[in-house]
């Protein structure tokens, strides 16, 4: 039985989508009812639904920021008023919403397309979920970083990989390491998402860095980077992203 989670704070805009979702697909279980993104994450770690169907606004986390935490953990759907960027984006990138209050013919046709989807990894929302996050911005180029007393700064095409080091982040570059008071969560929302992915909860790596994928003894991914001793472990929450390596 396929088990989906609605987050919406609107009480009237989440019944008529849980009605509407009854009555197009009757063997959808919903396991989960979130009125914001704070209850939606607790909820999806107890439940591990299959889809998500996440308000884009909602109090204390908004849908993008839900989605981003889920790391791909389940299918997402984006549902919003008519907020024409975002709505243009959704498109764009070929990922489902749902335009509030939806209408019953275009949940039937989500419905249809979720459920072709369903036998297959969810998507990639990481360069979507940065476009919108971010408004579209330039990423970062540039990073100032502390080695020892002093302060240098990197490039951020030269850096292999970023990792979570207590209260910092240890920066990898082929020329050596330093320190940055910025945290992983903050670098995946300012980093390109075609060149950097998260591969951990703490860890960011350079795809550019990457002689290879190989399998441990678990058959878990680990990557091999160009040229270093050391590998990077990738966790189950992100290792669908290198299935195909």
């Amino acid at each position: 039985m396929t088990t989906a989670l609605i987050a919406d704070d609107e009480p009237l805009l989440r019944a008529q989508l849980i009605a509407r979702l009854a009555e197009a697909w009757a063997e959808l279980k919903v396991v989960g009812l979130a009125r914001d993104g704070g209850e939606a994450l607790e909820l999806a770690a107890r439940y591990e639904p299959d889809i998500a169907f996440l308000d884009l606004r909602m109090p204390v986390k908004s849908g993008l920021d839900v989605a981003r935490a889920l790391g791909g953990r389940c299918h997402v759907v984006f549902v919003t008023t008519c907020d024409e960027h975002a709505v243009a984006a959704f498109a764009e990138a070929a990922v489902d919403y749902l335009v509030k209050p939806a209408a019953p013919e275009r949940i039937a046709t989500l419905v249809a397309r979720l459920k072709s989807r369903l036998p297959a990894p969810p998507g990639d929302l990481e360069a979507l979920i940065a476009r919108l996050a971010g408004g579209g911005g330039t990423p970062l180029r540039w990073i100032r970083a502390s080695t020892g007393t002093s302060m240098r700064l990197i490039a951020v095409d030269d850096v292999l990989y970023f990792q979570a080091d207590d209260k910092h982040t240890r920066i990898v570059a082929a020329d050596g390491e330093a320190l940055v008071r910025k945290p992983i969560r903050e670098l995946c929302e300012e980093l390109d998402p075609q060149a950097f992915r998260q591969v951990h909860r703490g860890t960011i790596v350079n795809l550019r860095a990457i002689r290879r994928v190989d399998r441990d003894g678990r058959g878990e991914p680990v990557i091999v980077l160009a040229g270093r001793d050391e590998k990077l472990a990738v966790s189950r929450t992100f290792a669908h992203r290198f299935k195909a390596m």
